[in-house]
């Protein structure tokens, strides 16, 4: 028998206001697996991500986690069963210091004994963070925020990590960087992880399986080997063999779908 996957998303829609953000999306996580989620600004990725959590509702479909139902309970019940975001923009607290941060993510274990021991594992992932532990959020460079922000993630002991947008503002060399790390957190804990990246390369390097959105809609879904070879991937998100002009727009008319 199949073991079942740790997230089951099936047929979900969700609105903001007027706007149908995500069209009947579905996608499973099998544990321990990291998978990414690419797409355009405006393809719903930032929108999926904030209905796993808990932060926006769906309008219908399911959200299973573990085997039980989450979708429309609140975000903060969702975190403490183990399904913990990373938002974009990190949103650090900036007046709090790095430790301090990092102990709010651990706020509802407060009493776990072994809350000690996963502050000195974020400190050997990040000895940036080590050596800034007394600064204020807000004095960090942008490459160390993102990193405390998911120090900060996993101190809440995740089952299941969200990242949106990790390489947001960041250099190529720290991105490498940080998605080294994000993938060092996955095999050494075991940690599912789910990422919605813009930068297509890196993430379908780093994850293990990988689904593409349009318009909040999946349009491809496989094994991150598998979608690396398609002609439609490696021409519009990995500019591998792009044709150029009049060519490349019909091209992008005729194309239906990547399934």
């Amino acid at each position: 028998m199949d073991t079942p996957p740790l997230l089951a998303v099936r047929n979900i829609e969700t609105w903001y206001g007027p706007v149908n953000a995500i069209k009947g999306v579905s996608l499973d996580i099998a544990a321990g697996r990291m998978v990414a989620v690419l797409g355009a600004n405006g393809a719903g990725k930032t929108t999926l991500l904030n209905t796993i959590a808990g932060v926006v509702d769906p309008f219908k479909g399911s959200v299973v986690f573990d085997g039980m139902a989450i979708q429309g309970r609140d975000a903060d019940d969702i975190c403490r069963r183990g399904v913990v975001l990373v938002p974009e923009g990190r949103q650090v607290f900036p007046f709090l210091t790095v430790r301090e941060n990092l102990m709010m993510g651990a706020f509802s274990r407060r009493r776990d004994p072994a809350v000690a021991v996963d502050l000195e594992r974020i400190f050997g992932w990040f000895p940036q963070l080590l050596e800034r532990q007394g600064t204020h959020g807000g004095l960090l460079s942008g490459g160390e925020q993102q990193m405390l922000a998911i120090g900060r993630a996993f101190m809440a002991k995740p089952r299941l990590l969200l990242l949106d947008e990790p390489s947001l503002g960041l250099s190529p060399l720290l991105t490498k960087e940080i998605f080294a790390i994000v993938r060092r957190i996955n095999q050494e804990t075991g940690t599912s992880i789910l990422v919605v990246e813009q930068n297509a390369a890196i993430a379908l390097q780093a994850a293990d399986d990988g689904y593409i959105l349009e318009l909040g809609r999946v349009v491809a879904a496989d094994t991150c080997a598998a979608l690396m070879q398609k002609d439609d991937v490696r021409e519009f998100y990995l500019g591998v063999g792009a044709p150029r002009g009049d060519e490349r727009k019909r091209r992008w008319k005729r194309r239906k779908t990547w399934r």
